[in-house]
C-alpha cells in the first residue's frame, strides 16, 4: 500500500475528468495532478461507440490525450472512501491519496433488467462493451436491444447497418418516445422497420434466459424473443454513493453551485453525469449525460478548482444519428411539454420548439438541420414567446 500527495485528485477516468485535467492545466500549469480511473483505458471520447466506430471510424481517434498534460494516471481502481475533512481518499487496493481539491466526476452506471437478467447481458457503455458486441456482430448476427432511448436507438441502428438482424424491446409506444412529439417518434419507429429492425413496443422485460448458446428474451405480455447476444440501453443512475458515505449532499447526483462546487465548500467539486448543477437559462437546476456537457463541465469545473473562480453558464446541447436521420438539440427536451414545429420536409427536416405554459421555449430539436445551437440557445436565453417566425428564420 502507498499513499500519493497531490494537489488536485480527479476522481473519475471518463470525458469528464480528462476536460478537467485540462481546465486545471489552463490555470496552474504545475500543480500535481492524480487521475483515478475504474477502466484500464486512459480518457476516450464516447460517442464513436454507438457512432464513428460502427461506420469505419479509427479506434486509435477516440483517446482524449490525458497523458499528455502530465497527470498522474491510476487506471482500473476505484475510489471507495472519501474523508472529505481530512482530505484523503482510498482506492480499492487500498493505496491512500491525501490532496487540496477533489474532484468527483463519478459519472453513472447503467440500469439493469429486472434481476439483473443472464449473465452476458452487455450494459452497453464502455470501451470493452463495444469490443464484445463487435466481437459478435457477424455474419449476420441477431442482437436484441433491450431500449428504445438515445442508446438503444443508435446502438439499434448500428448493428442493423453492420447487417446484423435488430429486435428492439422496450415499454413506451415508439423510439424516443420521451424525448420526441408522439407524431415524430411514431414516424422514427416505422423508419426503423423499414430498415429491417424488428421493433415490439410497449414491451416490458420480465426476463433473460440462456438457451444453449443463445438468448431468450420474454416479456411480460409472454412474447418471446432470441439472440445470440442482448445489448441493454436503459440509461443511467448517477454514481453519488461515495458522496453520500461522505456525508456530502445527494439527490439524484451531487448538487453543485455555479462553480461546481459541493455544498459550499471550496476544496470538493463535482461535475458531468453525475453533477446536478443550476441552468441559469432555464432556471432550475439540471443533471446532463451527454458528451458536450461532460467536456464544458468539467473543464470549467477544473479550472475553478485552480482558482478561476468563473461560473459555468453553459446550456449544453447534444446530437444522434440513427441510419440517415440527424439532429442536434439543445435545452429541455420533453414529449410532456407542449410543442411547435415547422417542417419544410415532414418529419426529414425541420425544427420542433418546446415551450412552457407561456409559450416561452425551453428546448429545441433541429431535425436535419445544422449550425444553428447557438441561434436557439440565444432563444431559450431570451425567454421570449416563440413561434413559426423563429422556427422559420431557425430552418433558413
Amino acid at each position: 500500500m502507498s499513499e500519493t500527495e497531490t494537489r488536485y485528485l480527479v476522481v473519475g477516468g471518463g470525458m469528464t475528468g480528462d476536460a478537467a485535467c485540462k481546465g486545471i492545466r489552463e490555470h496552474d500549469a504545475d500543480g500535481t495532478v492524480t487521475l483515478v480511473g475504474a477502466e484500464s483505458h486512459p480518457p476516450y471520447k464516447r460517442p464513436p461507440l454507438t457512432k464513428d466506430l460502427w461506420s469505419g471510424g479509427d479506434e486509435e481517434k477516440i483517446w482524449r490525450g490525458t497523458d499528455q498534460l502530465d497527470v498522474d494516471l491510476r487506471l482500473g481502481r476505484t475510489i471507495v472512501s472519501l474523508d472529505a475533512d481530512g482530505r484523503l481518499a482510498t482506492d480499492d487496493a487500498g493505496d491512500t491519496y491525501r490532496y487540496d481539491k477533489v474532484l468527483l466526476a463519478t459519472g453513472g452506471r447503467p440500469r439493469h433488467l429486472p434481476g439483473g437478467g443472464a449473465d452476458g447481458v452487455v450494459y452497453y457503455r464502455t470501451l470493452d462493451d463495444y469490443r464484445q458486441v463487435r466481437g459478435l456482430a457477424k455474419d449476420g448476427a441477431r442482437f436484441v436491444v433491450v431500449g428504445g432511448g438515445f442508446i438503444g436507438s443508435e446502438i439499434a441502428a448500428a448493428l442493423a447497418t453492420n447487417g446484423c438482424a435488430v429486435t428492439m424491446v422496450f415499454p413506451e409506444e415508439a423510439i424516443g418516445a420521451r424525448l420526441f412529439p408522439q407524431d415524430l417518434a411514431l414516424s422514427v419507429t416505422n423508419a426503423y422497420r423499414d430498415r429491417g429492425v424488428e421493433v415490439a413496443t410497449g414491451a416490458r422485460v420480465a426476463s433473460v434466459e440462456r438457451v444453449g448458446s443463445d438468448f431468450r428474451v420474454t416479456t411480460e405480455a409472454g412474447d418471446a424473443f432470441e439472440g445470440a447476444a442482448v445489448v441493454a440501453g436503459l440509461g443511467i443512475v448517477p454514481r453519488d454513493e461515495l458522496a453520500a458515505a461522505a456525508g456530502l449532499p445527494t439527490d439524484d447526483g451531487i448538487p453543485v453551485d455555479d462553480r461546481g462546487r459541493v455544498d459550499g465548500r471550496d476544496d470538493v467539486f463535482a461535475a458531468g453525469d453525475v453533477a446536478r448543477f443550476p441552468a441559469r437559462d432555464l432556471g432550475r437546476d439540471l443533471r446532463i449525460e451527454h458528451e458536450d456537457h461532460a467536456k464544458s463541465h468539467g473543464r470549467q469545473v477544473g479550472r475553478n478548482m485552480a482558482g478561476a473562480d468563473e461560473p459555468y453558464d453553459h446550456l449544453p446541447f447534444f446530437y444522434s444519428d440513427l441510419f440517415d436521420l440527424g439532429y442536434e438539440a439543445v435545452g429541455d427536451l420533453d414529449a410532456r411539454l407542449d410543442t411547435v414545429a415547422e417542417w419544410p420536409e415532414l418529419h426529414r427536416k425541420g425544427v420542433v420548439c418546446y415551450r412552457d405554459d407561456e409559450g416561452r421555449p425551453r428546448g429545441f430539436l433541429l431535425w436535419d438541420v445544422w449550425g444553428k445551437v447557438d441561434a436557439a440557445r440565444e432563444l431559450i436565453r431570451a425567454g421570449s414567446p416563440v413561434g413559426a417566425a423563429q422556427l422559420e428564420e431557425l430552418i433558413a
